[in-house]
């Protein structure tokens, strides 16, 4: 053989080889993801189709329109809605445009049907609907879904449309007007408008246009329930309206629709309809699930249970469902600047969710923290909560403030830092009038004041402790901004937590809680008001309790744990807080029953506890504690999640200490756990890679011995952004007793330690 003839050769194996290699690398993570955990028992996860921050989020209704994700595991499927939050709980949002294939006489108001063989899958959906014999399967883009019907052999195979339909539940949505129009044989436009639900928005409409690949060969619309035959058109006169086209299957089973949605018009939806260029359902499915599986796949594991990778790829795909990515479709001012919505809510997603995209995607963080900005431009505050187009609702504190300071310490880029410090500052100066609940701080009157909210307004213990924490988020950004003067100002607010701290109280031999204050200084009586009394919008803690929420300083706990009386009275009090049953009335703990002793890791208040030992060198108790919580409180069934998986939260609670690390929101510090798996890899937006490897570890070895940072003994249980942010190699080696590693390296910064030199 000649010698170019061997290179040749050579270079063709090395190529086929390559080759080879990379499809055995090649990994499908979308198949550990199982959409219905956490769908059912309390969860509300949305089970149905949606890309990440997808506006479109098609999935089914069921059990009278009454639940919050729409999904429920009993009754029937009443139809397939294209609006959902994804586990919201208690506020109920959306479910606009649904559509319903039927068989045989329409029936506008009956028409739901038993399902059988319900599946979902990363990009897929599908049903038997068992009344009707009809297959179902849908599939999505970000703003447009498509629908593929397959009916028995029959002259009456419908789809309905009905635009008075609504999730409604206890924070009721209210019905306001509808438009329907049928275009031609395979065309459909009309739209739905819709006020109220968990954020009391004012009305906001979702138009449709829908396109079937097969001519109807006959239609119909209908007004308040009465059918109208033949007719095309249903004008708004704020009554329900519908639509209904009917087809020939005898011959060609299969029925398919696009329907692409908008918040501007129906040209606008029907432009949002092309994005699904072709009939075939399996190419819209396989190109969402490629891009799952780019976020998913920046995440590898190796070795661990397929049931923990299972809980972790679907936590961790939750994570991206909101906020929603609404950047051309805001029908209330213009702007070239992102426009996100759906942030259910900030209070919720700033403690894990919103700082783990921006670890793994900051470019995506840095756009949801400026849409804040922008939405402060246009409409006067920035929201701690958001939907349709409307703020609300405040649960504590401005935590969209959280968000800032979290994207500025980790330098996240594309942000108007100075205009977002200019917001932070109005939340903390302008009070935001009579109503108190839809943006801005409620209470603020006497907080400047007097240094605490007083009882005078509802949550004054939870609004007390979190803005603290929000000041000493705006004096973080104004240190990095150079602007002394508002953090020397802000740097002392932050303390105003101190004003609440009752020394007096006792409980289970510890000393001194927070406790609400009345305006005049005296504290409430211990006869109307214990230390596990919780409650909802109106109770001085909101849906946490005093034994709980004092632990909630974190950005100084240095002075937390001097009020407790030093590190270790600290450390058994949080030894009690995981180990004591909880001994209040289990109304106080409302729909919480998840508990870890007396933590309710259901709920996001708690969500820091377990990393607090980080701050008295006893890393091995928190992984005791968060490895318990691993393992009971999330499991692969559809009540696997602990609570509310809330935008995500309880998703990212778990990603985050299955690798072995969880953050302080606000700050730069990761405060580090217990590595589940022998071996994660984390390649960052940057093409960085952080490697972290757990020799030895197993469901019995939690305990870190040791750890190596990037080659070098590494003896401090926490660590800054700026050691990960350009990737990094720890090495820990696990075993099945504590160790003396990081007890006695340096503490976590606080507050008062993290000024910067300008």
């Amino acid at each position: 053989m000649k010698k170019s003839g061997i290179i040749q050769s050579f270079i063709l194996f090395i190529s086929l080889f390559s080759t080879i290699g990379a499809q055995c690398r090649a990994i499908d993570y979308t198949s550990f993801v199982d959409p219905f955990i956490g769908a059912d028992g309390g969860g509300f996860v949305f089970p149905g189709v949606t890309m990440p921050s997808g506006m479109v989020k098609v999935g089914p209704d069921c059990n009278n329109l009454d639940q919050n994700a729409g999904w429920d595991a009993k009754g029937n499927i009443v139809g397939f809605s294209h609006t959902h939050l994804n586990g919201s709980g208690g506020g109920c949002k959306y479910g606009n445009i649904l559509v319903m294939p039927t068989v045989g006489k329409v029936d506008p108001v009956d028409y739901s049907s038993p399902r059988a063989n319900e599946t979902a899958k990363v990009g897929l959906y599908s049903v038997n609907l068992t009344r009707y014999n009809v297959g179902v399967r849908i599939s999505a883009t970000s703003h447009a879904a498509i629908h593929e019907y397959t009916f028995p052999q029959t002259d009456q195979a419908n789809i309905l449309f009905d635009m008075g339909s609504f999730l409604s539940s206890c924070e009721r949505q209210e019905f306001v007007g509808s438009e329907v129009r049928i275009l031609s044989d395979n065309e459909i436009e009309g739209y739905s408008r819709i006020r109220g639900g968990w954020n009391f928005s004012r009305a906001y409409t979702v138009y449709f246009y829908a396109k079937f690949d097969s001519p109807a060969t006959s239609f119909g619309t209908w007004k308040a329930g009465a059918l109208c035959p033949n007719v095309k058109s249903q004008f708004d006169s704020n009554e329900k309206t519908g639509a209904y086209v009917t087809f020939n299957t005898k011959g060609h089973r299969t029925i398919r629709m696009k329907l692409g949605i908008s918040y501007m018009g129906t040209n606008k939806a029907r432009h949002n309809a092309e994005e699904i260029a072709s009939w075939d359902l399996d190419e819209t499915k396989e190109a969402a699930a490629s891009t799952w599986n780019k976020i998913l796949g920046q995440v590898k594991l190796d070795g661990g249970s397929e049931r923990t990778k299972t809980i972790f790829y679907s936590s961790m795909y939750r994570i991206f469902f909101q906020p929603t990515d609404f950047t051309g479709e805001n029908p209330l001012w213009q702007s070239d600047k992102p426009y996100y919505g759906d942030y259910h809510a900030i209070w919720d997603t700033y403690r894990a969710t919103h700082p783990f995209i921006n670890l793994l995607r900051p470019t995506l963080g840095g756009k949801m923290v400026e849409s804040l900005v922008d939405i402060y431009r246009f409409d006067n505050y920035m929201p701690d909560a958001r939907s349709s187009n409307d703020n609300g609702r405040v649960q504590g504190g401005t935590n969209c403030d959280m968000l800032i300071a979290d994207a500025m310490v980790k330098e996240i880029k594309g942000i108007d830092y100075k205009t977002a410090l200019e917001a932070m500052k109005k939340n903390a100066t302008v009070p935001p009038g009579d109503d108190e609940r839809k943006q801005g701080r409620g209470g603020l009157w006497d907080y400047n004041r007097i240094g605490y909210v007083s009882t005078d307004f509802e949550r004054c213990c939870t609004r007390t402790l979190e803005y603290s924490a929000n000041d000493a988020a705006i004096a973080t950004v104004a240190n990095c901004l150079g602007d002394r003067e508002t953090y020397l100002k802000y740097k002392k607010k932050a303390s105003s937590w101190e004003n609440m701290w009752n020394p007096s109280i006792e409980s289970l031999g510890f000393k001194g809680f927070v406790w609400p204050r009345k305006a005049d200084g005296s504290w409430v009586d211990t006869t109307r008001f214990n230390v596990f009394s919780s409650g909802s919008l109106t109770s001085p803690f909101y849906e946490t309790f005093s034994w709980e929420y004092s632990f909630y300083v974190p950005h100084d706990m240095k002075r937390l744990i001097e009020k407790m009386g030093g590190k270790e009275i600290f450390s058994r009090r949080l030894d009690a807080y995981f180990t004591k049953s909880f001994t209040g009335s289990r109304d106080d703990l409302l729909y919480y029953t998840k508990l870890v002793g007396m933590c309710q890791i259901s709920n996001e208040p708690s969500f820091l506890a377990p990393s607090l030992y980080a701050y008295i060198n006893e890393p091995f108790k928190t992984a005791k504690i968060v490895r318990q919580i691993l393992s009971t409180q999330y499991d692969t069934t559809k009540s696997g999640v602990p609570g509310n998986d809330d935008s995500g939260s309880m998703g990212a609670w778990y990603v985050f200490h299955s690798l072995g690390f969880y953050p302080n929101a606000g700050q730069d510090v990761y405060l580090i756990s217990s590595p589940v798996y022998p071996k994660a890899t984390i390649t960052l937006e940057n093409g960085k890679q952080i490697f972290i490897t757990a020799k030895n570890a197993s469901e019995k070895n939690i305990y870190i011995q040791s750890c190596k940072l990037n080659g070098k003994p590494f003896n401090n249980c926490w660590f800054r952004h700026a050691d990960i942010e350009n990737g990094a190699n720890f090495e820990f080696v696990m075993g099945s007793k504590p160790s003396a590693w990081a007890t006695n390296g340096a503490l976590p910064p606080s507050m008062p330690e993290t000024e910067i030199e300008h």
